[in-house]
């Protein structure tokens, strides 16, 4: 029982960490420079892609793809450019983490 009530208490910790682990790293990559959480800059914002996209299935795995790759034309004109210095895995880490965001 105690094992449980710990697991529980640790668990929200866990998943703020992860969050503000993401956060970090979209800092680190340079995304924040076009993006924020809440409001538009150059790009959308985190919390607008996730309401577009996060109930489409396979939204992290495509998202993930256009973070690394870039993308053009489906929130205007101004494209999106590849990211070259995101690994796979902090491409995947990045989309799950946006989409996350309400």
């Amino acid at each position: 029982m105690k094992i449980q009530t710990i697991a529980a208490l640790l668990a929200p910790l866990l998943i703020a960490g992860t969050a503000l682990a993401s956060e970090d790293l979209a800092k680190a990559k340079n995304c924040l420079t076009c993006h924020a959480n809440d409001k538009k800059i150059v790009g959308p914002s985190f919390k607008d892609i996730a309401a577009k996209r996060s109930a489409e299935k396979g939204a992290d795995a495509a998202l993930a793809r256009k973070i690394k790759g870039g993308s053009q034309g489906e929130w205007g004109q101004v494209p999106m450019p590849a990211n070259a210095t995101v690994s796979d895995a902090e491409a995947a880490t990045l989309a799950k983490w946006v989409l996350s965001i309400k």
